[in-house]
């Protein structure tokens, strides 16, 4: 599907596309174009709806604590790395 973006800069998709995709869209810039993908209302059911149960159970605020200890652990992890390479 081509589209040009009018005088203002704004690019209209179709209806069948919106039904099926949404009203929402998060661009993304990468070296060489764009490109738009669609954004959920609810960002965690979409992830929810395309990884099935692997997040079964578990709520927003759980996850987020997850994630941070997971980094944090990491970010440990590679401070004592990069500490005991200049030790030797």
């Amino acid at each position: 599907m081509s589209k040009s973006t009018d005088e203002r800069g704004r690019i209209y998709l179709p209806k069948d596309v919106r039904e099926r995709f949404g009203d929402k869209y998060r661009i993304v810039e990468l070296p060489s174009h764009i490109a738009l993908f669609p954004v959920d209302d609810d960002p965690l059911e979409g992830i929810r709806a395309a990884v099935g149960d692997a997040f079964e159970g578990d709520d927003a605020d759980q996850l987020k604590s997850d994630a941070r200890k997971r980094i944090a652990q990491e970010v440990e992890d590679e401070a004592a790395e990069r500490s005991s390479e200049r030790e030797d």
